[in-house]
C-alpha cells in the first residue's frame, strides 16, 4: 500500500541513507507509483514515500514559506469546506487542490493532528522546536509498522519494507500465527513478526535528537463514548444532517471517481444523497461465471434510477489461469494480514482502476449504523495442527473474547477496522484509492449517541434512503429489504433469499464432511450449480476441486510445507487427498495452510 517508511536515528548519514533506500525499493509494487525520500540530519530525521500517480499525497514533501516546517503526508484528509480558503485569507501559501494546507493547519492548530478527518499517516518536522511527530488516523487504518531497536526507529506503510533492512526479524511470532488461524488477523498492534508492531490508533509519537520522546495518544475512544444518548427522532435528524453535508466532501478532489455498486443499504445511501449528474458517476459491481449474483441485479436497478452507467467485473477463467500469481501477491502486498481468498479482490481491484482512480464504496457502513461484527472467531481444523501450536489457537480465542467487552462500537472502529479489515483494505489500495463516508470523524461521533432503539435494525438506513431519493426505497435489496412488494410477498422473498444464501455458503465453504460425502456421490449432477454464483462472485470449495487442483497438490505436498513444526503431517496429507477426490469439505484449513505457506516463502525463508 502507497505510504511512507523512514527511520529516526544517530547513525551516519550515508549509512540511514542507504537503509532509507532499500526501504523505499520495498514499497516499489507498481509503475503507477511515484516515489521520493528527504532528510535532515540534525534531527536525524530520514523519510521516504510511495504514492500513487496523481493521488492527493503525490507532491512530497510539504514544506512551510519559511521551510521549517516539512510534513511528509500519505492517504487523504477530507476538511471542512473552506479550510484552505481560511488558511489562504490568513496569509499562508496554499497550492491548488491537494494536500498543501496541511502543513499550514499545523501551523494555525495547536492540536494538529486531532482536527483532519481522513485515512492518513505522516511524519511532521519542526525545526523550530527540535522535534519530529510521527501520526496516523484515529482509527489506525492507514497502518504505520515500527521497529524500535539500539541503531534507530524504523517506520513504514508496510512492514516488507523494515525487513528488508533489518533482515534478523524475518522470524515469526507463535503467538500471532495463532491468532491468524482463530481470528484471521493478528490483534491487539502486533504483527505476524517478532519485533514489529503496528503503530496504534490516534498516534502521534514526538521523536527528539534522533530517538524517540515520546508516546502520546491525541485521542480518546471515551470522548466519544461519554457522550449522553439522544432521543430516537432527534438521533435521526442529526444523523441525516451529518451525513448529507458531509458526504459531498468524499466527491471532492481531482481523480475521476467510480462507484462500486453493491445490493445493500450502504452504497445506496450514497446514491440517495450525492445527486451526481446523470452519467457522471460510472458504477460497476463484481460477478461470478454462473449467473448474475444479487450484488450485480440489484446494482443494475439502483444505477439505472440514478441514470448512471453500470458494468460487471467478471472473476473466470482469466483469473483462476492466474491464481498462483495472485495468491502470491496478496500475501506478499498484504504482508499477510489477508489470505489468499482474497486474491479475487486483487484481480477485480486491478480492472476498477481502469474505470476510475478512486473507488467509492459503501465499507465500514454495516459495522457504523449497525455494529455488524464481521470480526469473529472461526475453528479451524484442529487435527491440522500440533498440540503445542493449538496452545497458541486457545489463547487466541482468549484474548478475543476479552476484546469484545466495552462499547460495541468502540470495538467496530478502533480494533475491528484495523486489525481484520485492515489487510482487505492494504490490497485494494496498492491499486486505486478507496474512499468510504462511513468513518466520518463527525459521523461515528454523531452515531455513538445512537439510542439502543436504533441500532438493531435497518430503519435508519432504509429512511436515509427514502429521505435521499423515495425511488431507491422501492427497490429491495440483496436480502430482501425494501422494495415495492407486499408484507406477504416481502417475507417470502427475504425467506427465498436467506435460504439461497445458506445453501451457497454450505456449497462453498461450510459443507459439513457427512454432506461432502452425499454431494460427491451425486457429482455428475452438479448440484452445486442450482446455488453458486447467486450471492457470491468466488467459490473456492469447488475451485479447489477442478481449476487449482494442481496448484493445491504442489503447494500443499510439498516437502517444504508438510514439514512445518506446527502442522500434523499425515493430516495434512488426508485433507489435501480427501478433498481433491470431493467427498470431504476442508476448504477453510486450505485457505489457512496455504496462506501460511506463502507467508514463509514470501517473507521467512528467506531470511
Amino acid at each position: 500500500m502507497p505510504g511512507i517508511v523512514g527511520l529516526i536515528t544517530k547513525m551516519p548519514r550515508e549509512q540511514a541513507a542507504a537503509e532509507l533506500f532499500g526501504m523505499v525499493e520495498a514499497l516499489r509494487h507498481e509503475s503507477f507509483y511515484s516515489i521520493g525520500t528527504w532528510a535532515d540530519e540534525s534531527l536525524g530525521v530520514y523519510v521516504g514515500w510511495a504514492a500513487r500517480k496523481g493521488s492527493f499525497s503525490e507532491g512530497m514533501p510539504l514544506c512551510n514559506e519559511r521551510g521549517n516546517v516539512i510534513l511528509v503526508f500519505s492517504g487523504e484528509e477530507f476538511p471542512e469546506p473552506g479550510t484552505a480558503r481560511r488558511l489562504k485569507e490568513q496569509g499562508h501559501n496554499i497550492k491548488g487542490e491537494g494536500p498543501s494546507y496541511l502543513v499550514h493547519l499545523y501551523e494555525e492548530d495547536p492540536s494538529f493532528p486531532a482536527g483532519l478527518n481522513g485515512r492518513f499517516h505522516g511524519l511532521l518536522t519542526d525545526r523550530v522546536r527540535g522535534m519530529a511527530t510521527l501520526f496516523n488516523d484515529r482509527y489506525g487504518m492507514h497502518r504505520i509498522y515500527y521497529h524500535d531497536s539500539k541503531e534507530a526507529f524504523y517506520f513504514a506503510a508496510e512492514a516488507k519494507a523494515i525487513l528488508a533492512v533489518r533482515r534478523e526479524l524475518r522470524k515469526a511470532d507463535p503467538r500471532s500465527l495463532g491468532e491468524f488461524v482463530a481470528c484471521g488477523c493478528v490483534l491487539e498492534n502486533r504483527t505476524l513478526f517478532e519485533g514489529i508492531n503496528v503503530l496504534p490508533p490516534a498516534s502521534a509519537w514526538v521523536f527528539r535528537d534522533g530517538s524517540l520522546e515520546r508516546e502520546t495518544p491525541y485521542f480518546q475512544p471515551q470522548e466519544w463514548e461519554n457522550q449522553g444518548p439522544l432521543e430516537s427522532e432527534t438521533y435521526y435528524q442529526e444523523i441525516r444532517e451529518v451525513f448529507c453535508r458531509n458526504l459531498p466532501r468524499y466527491f471532492n478532489g481531482r481523480e475521476r471517481i467510480g462507484m462500486s455498486l453493491t445490493g445493500g443499504l450502504d452504497t445506496r445511501m450514497i446514491m440517495a444523497w450525492q445527486k451526481a449528474p446523470r452519467g457522471s458517476l460510472p458504477c460497476y459491481s463484481f460477478g461470478g461465471v454462473f449467473r448474475d449474483c444479487q450484488d450485480v441485479l440489484i446494482a443494475r436497478q439502483v444505477a439505472a434510477a440514478c441514470g448512471q452507467s453500470h458494468e460487471v467485473i467478471t472473476v473466470g477463467k482469466e483469473f483462476l489461469s492466474s491464481f498462483p500469481r495472485y495468491a502470491e501477491r496478496t500475501v506478499y502486498l498484504t504482508d499477510g494480514c489477508v489470505d489468499v481468498t482474497h486474491s479475487p479482490d486483487l484481480y477485480v481491484n486491478e480492472r476498477a482502476a481502469q474505470i476510475a482512480p478512486i473507488r467509492m464504496t459503501g465499507n465500514y457502513g454495516g459495522e457504523v449504523f449497525r455494529q455488524v461484527r464481521a470480526f469473529k472467531l472461526v475453528e479451524p481444523p484442529l487435527e491440522l495442527f500440533r498440540p503445542e501450536f493449538l496452545s497458541h489457537v486457545q489463547a487466541a480465542k482468549q484474548t478475543y473474547t476479552g476484546l469484545l467487552r466495552g462499547h460495541p462500537l468502540s470495538f467496530a472502529v478502533f480494533r475491528q477496522a484495523p486489525w481484520h479489515h485492515y489487510g482487505l483494505l492494504a490490497l485494494e489500495q496498492t491499486q486505486l484509492g478507496l474512499r468510504s463516508p462511513y468513518l466520518d470523524n463527525e459521523l461515528v461521533r454523531t452515531v455513538f449517541r445512537a439510542p439502543d432503539s436504533a441500532l438493531t435494525n435497518n430503519e435508519v438506513s432504509l429512511r436515509l434512503i427514502a429521505d435521499g431519493d423515495e425511488s431507491l426505497r422501492h427497490i429491495r435489496t440483496d436480502i430482501g429489504q425494501a422494495g415495492n412488494n407486499g408484507r406477504l410477498s416481502a417475507a417470502v422473498s427475504r425467506k427465498l433469499l436467506e435460504f439461497t444464501f445458506k445453501a451457497e455458503y454450505a456449497y462453498d465453504y461450510g459443507m459439513p464432511q457427512w454432506v461432502a460425502r452425499i454431494d460427491h456421490l451425486f457429482s455428475p449432477l452438479h448440484l452445486e450449480r442450482l446455488f453458486l454464483g447467486r450471492h457470491k462472485f468466488y467459490h473456492f470449495r469447488v475451485w479447489y476441486q477442478d481449476a487449482l487442483s494442481q496448484y493445491v497438490r504442489e503447494m500443499l505436498l510439498d516437502l517444504r510445507t508438510v514439514s512445518r513444526p506446527y502442522l500434523d503431517r499425515k493430516q495434512l496429507e488426508a485433507m489435501v487427498h480427501g478433498h481433491l477426490k470431493g467427498d470431504r469439505n476442508f476448504t477453510l484449513g486450505i485457505h489457512k495452510v496455504l496462506t501460511l505457506e506463502l507467508v514463509h516463502r514470501l517473507f521467512l525463508d528467506s531470511r
